[in-house]
């Protein structure tokens, strides 16, 4: 592909990128099989649900008393006799999970990883567990530190309620005097999440959605451990074709938010790194257009119409094939053949018009400058340029897609 398709999405315009998919991995498919019972802390399988029950997940890693003070007004609350369940993600004590048990006995379901294996694995085990019972519609997800209230997470089951296809966010206000690494985490991946879905959500790290049960399905083959996961499961309403809903919650941050366990430098790097590879393919794409162009029009030692279009065409072509089949899966994989056609459709018509302008201004600055890199100088100069016309073309002709996207 070219570097108005490739290397400029992924600098520029990296939501034309994110659309892709990825397989299950193996310890997934493995996990997919195996029974609730080998992650349960004794008990039966929960009681059958209502219809339209929508299940409370609390992911938990060393909690405190909050943990404890949430589940009693949960249980006391309008929620009434809602499923929770609570996923021990490796503690170190027990504590905790024993006091839950011998308090609430079977009403809550206490799930366990042998070792810390992160936020967005523990989601899952959650997700798989709660997927086996009978009529579940839909999973709120809250954190156990206490920053989410009983009386947000009913306001969002609610909205739920009445929008079930929709994944519902409850989001924060953020005012300058949060923690530091809370406002610093949201703004990172509130950027991206932008840039790579077009969406603007004003709180990408709330812990505290509700998640229809067919979604929650789909993200188990989701990508993506810790926060990454929760970063992707924002990323991949679009490609779902799942609405994004936002409800307001009150922001809540006890000693400092110092009981989150979001690392700050680590678990930035693992959300930047999709951005990162797909940067890297679309700059490996770029290299290889210009390289052929500049080596072809070496080659041939003229700088007429007929060499620089032919130098235009030959690279254009053999990039974006270099490209498609590295990236196929990345961006094609579920556009259809309609958007492929479209898709090269423009690049022709936009290789033609790279070669036209590219002689024009090769001609134009040999006036001024005699060099054997001034065609590749030009040639990058129009190609910018075009990109530029190009991407609002993708953007809202080709990639735009069908369905309810946008934040109500």
């Amino acid at each position: 592909m070219n570097f108005n398709f490739v290397w400029s999405e992924a600098f520029f315009a990296p939501r034309l990128l994110y659309n892709r998919i990825y397989g299950v991995r193996r310890d997934d498919q493995i996990a997919l099989k195996k029974t609730h019972s080998e992650y349960l802390i004794g008990g039966d399988r929960m009681q059958k649900t209502t219809p339209r029950t929508v299940a409370i997940l609390i992911p938990a890693l060393d909690p405190d008393q909050h943990l404890i003070e949430i589940i009693t007004e949960l249980v006391h609350s309008e929620t009434g006799k809602t499923p929770i369940v609570v996923v021990d993600d490796g503690s170190e004590s027990q504590t905790i999970f024993n006091e839950i048990l011998g308090q609430f006995g079977s009403r809550v379901k206490v799930l366990h990883h042998q070792y810390n294996r992160g936020k967005g694995e523990a989601l899952k085990t959650g997700f798989r567990y709660l997927l086996e019972q009978d009529d579940i519609v839909g999973i709120a997800t809250m954190d156990s530190d206490g920053q989410h209230t009983v009386a947000d997470v009913n306001r969002c089951i609610a909205l739920f309620q009445r929008q079930p296809q929709s994944l519902i966010l409850g989001v924060r206000t953020f005012p300058t005097d949060i923690p530091w690494r809370s406002r610093f985490g949201n703004q990172l991946t509130e950027s991206l999440v932008r840039k790579l879905t077009g969406l603007k959500i004003t709180d990408t790290q709330t812990g505290l959605r509700v998640i229809p049960a067919t979604y929650a399905r789909d993200a188990l083959a989701f990508t993506g451990e810790r926060y990454a996961f929760e970063f992707e499961m924002l990323l991949q309403t679009r490609k779902k074709d799942v609405a994004v809903l936002e409800q307001p919650i009150q922001t809540i941050y006890i000693d400092s938010n110092r009981a989150s366990h979001f690392r700050v430098i680590r678990d930035s790097l693992s959300i930047y790194l999709r951005f990162v590879k797909f940067a890297l393919s679309g700059a490996a794409s770029f290299l290889i257009d210009i390289v052929l162009y500049t080596l072809i029009v070496w080659l041939t030692k003229s700088y007429s119409l007929d060499s620089i279009m032919g130098a235009t065409v030959i690279a254009r072509l053999l990039s974006s094939i270099a490209n498609y089949m590295i990236n196929h899966k990345l961006v094609f994989n579920n556009e259809g053949h309609a958007t492929l056609v479209k898709y090269f459709a423009l690049m022709c018509v936009q290789m033609i018009v790279s070669g036209y302008l590219t002689h024009g201004l090769t001609q134009i600055l040999m006036v001024v400058v005699n060099s054997g890199l001034i065609s590749t100088a030009a040639k990058m100069i129009v190609d910018f340029g075009l990109f530029l016309v190009s991407y609002q073309i993708q953007k809202r002709l080709i990639f735009c897609g069908e369905g309810p996207h946008g934040i109500k």
